[in-house]
């Protein structure tokens, strides 16, 4: 029985950590340097400083909000787990 659920464990880690380097690999960044032809040509020289930093402000803000959302959701989700954890025990 000891054995059985000291296998169980390991089991539950195998899988939380390969679902974490999974996680982890879809979150690196890939540095591109891709743009539409239309933003290229919009920010392209000295004088559109400001309205470049501008679109990249505006593209970081973008991008931060959906992970937000995952990770709230994601902390909800655990904190479902461990309260229903904690009440079958």
């Amino acid at each position: 029985m000891l054995i059985s659920k000291k296998n169980n464990i390991q089991g539950l880690k195998s899988k939380f950590q390969t679902l974490f380097f999974g996680i982890c690999f879809f979150l690196i960044g890939i540095s591109a340097n891709a743009q539409c032809a239309m933003c290229r040509a919009a920010l392209a020289g000295d004088s559109n400083v400001k309205k470049a930093e501008a679109v990249n402000d505006g593209i970081v803000y973008l991008m931060v909000i959906p992970y937000l959302l995952v990770g709230i959701i994601g902390v909800l989700i655990y904190r479902m787990y461990q309260s229903k954890k904690k009440k079958a025990v």
